[in-house]
C-alpha cells in the first residue's frame, strides 16, 4: 500500500526550465520513493515566490521546493522563515549558491529531488537587509513585510556587487552562464568608489575609499571561490568583505587572494558580526542573493539565527 505523505509543492520560475520535464521528473523521483506527486506553482512577473510559498504554507504543506534562479530560492526563503516547514533547493538557475554551500545536487534535478524528498532537515540562520530604515528600524527586530526590508539566504552586496548583477541580464546568464557576470564586470572595474562607513556590532571599522561591500550568511562562489572563507550558515553571525580595489592591479590582487584562500590585504578587507551597518555616499546600487533592488545610502543588516529549516542530505554535516 502507498504511503501516505505529506504535501510537497514546488513553487518553480517557468522561464527557467521545461515544465513538461520538469514534472515528468518530480513525479518519477516521488513515486520511485513512494510519495505522492508533488503539486507544481509557477512563479509571476509580478510575484517571484513569496505568495506561492506563502499559500503553499497556509494549505498545509510541509515541504516547498524552489526551483528556479537564486531570486525564486530567496523568495521561498522568506516566507518560511520561522513556520517550520521545510525548503527543498531544486537546481534551475545560474548560481545555485545556497545549494552549492549545502553540498547539494546543483547539475542533476533527479539527484536534487530525491535529496528534497527524502532527506533530513538541517536548521540555518538567515540574514536581514533594511534599505535605508527609519528611526524604529535601525534598532530591535526587524519587521519582515515592510517594503524595505529583505531577507537574504546566500549574499547581500552594495556598489560594485549590484551593478554587475544589474548589467548582466537574463538573457545572457541563461545562454553565457557566470560568464554574462564577468562581461558585466569588466565595465565596472574603474567605476568611481563610494566613502564608506561600516559599524560592526557597535564599532567602527575600517572604512574610506570603498568599490564594494558584500554581506553573507555564506561564503562560497560558483567554482569553489571563497569570498567569505569564515562564513558558515548556521554560526548566529554575517561575513563581511569590503573591497577597495583602485586599480586594475588591485583587482588582480583581490581576485588572487580570493581564488587561493589567503588572508586580507591593502584592498580586501573582511570582518562578523550580528549587526551592521553600512553607510555609503553617494548612493549605492543594492542587491539580495542576486535580486537587484535600489539605490541606497543606509543600510542595516542583521542575522535571525536557526531560523530556517533546510533539506539535504542525510549523511551532511
Amino acid at each position: 500500500m502507498k504511503a501516505k505523505a505529506p504535501e510537497i509543492v514546488v513553487v518553480v520560475n517557468p522561464t527557467k526550465v521545461d515544465l513538461d520535464e520538469v514534472r515528468d521528473v518530480l513525479q518519477e523521483v516521488a513515486a520511485a520513493v513512494r510519495l505522492e506527486a508533488p503539486a507544481l506553482v509557477e512563479t509571476t512577473e509580478a510575484d517571484p515566490g513569496f505568495g506561492q510559498a506563502r499559500d503553499a504554507v497556509r494549505n498545509g504543506a510541509t515541504l516547498v521546493c524552489a526551483l528556479g534562479g537564486d531570486g525564486t530560492v530567496r523568495a521561498v526563503a522568506q516566507e518560511l522563515v520561522g513556520t517550520g516547514v521545510a525548503l527543498g533547493l531544486l537546481p534551475g538557475g545560474t548560481g545555485n549558491l545556497l545549494a552549492r554551500n549545502l553540498g547539494l545536487p546543483i547539475d542533476s534535478l533527479t539527484a536534487a529531488a530525491a535529496t528534497a524528498f527524502t532527506g533530513r532537515d538541517r536548521q540555518i540562520d538567515v540574514g536581514w537587509m533594511v534599505v535605508d530604515p527609519d528611526g524604529e528600524q535601525r534598532t530591535g527586530n526587524v519587521r519582515a513585510g515592510a517594503d524595505n526590508v529583505h531577507c537574504f539566504a546566500v549574499m547581500a552586496g552594495v556598489g560594485f556587487d549590484a551593478e554587475i548583477m544589474n548589467d548582466a541580464p537574463d538573457g545572457a546568464k541563461d545562454k553565457a552562464g557566470w560568464a554574462a557576470y564577468v562581461a558585466s564586470g569588466g565595465k565596472h572595474l574603474t567605476d568611481d568608489p563610494f566613502t564608506l562607513e561600516l559599524v560592526v556590532d557597535g564599532r567602527a571599522a575600517p572604512g574610506g575609499p570603498a568599490r564594494t561591500v558584500v554581506v553573507g550568511n555564506c561564503g562560497e562562489l560558483t567554482g569553489g571561490m571563497a569570498l567569505l572563507p569564515d562564513a558558515e550558515l548556521d554560526d548566529a553571525l554575517l561575513d563581511v568583505a569590503t573591497v577597495s580595489a583602485e586599480s586594475l592591479t588591485d583587482w588582480i590582487g583581490v581576485a588572487s587572494r580570493v581564488l587561493l584562500d589567503r588572508g586580507d590585504g591593502p584592498s580586501l578587507q573582511r570582518d562578523r558580526g550580528r549587526e551592521l551597518t553600512v553607510r555609503v555616499d553617494p548612493p549605492q546600487l543594492c542587491e539580495v542573493d542576486g535580486d537587484v533592488l535600489t539605490e541606497a545610502s543606509e543600510l542595516r543588516f542583521t542575522v535571525q539565527p536557526t531560523c530556517l529549516l533546510v533539506r539535504v542530505e542525510r549523511t551532511s554535516a
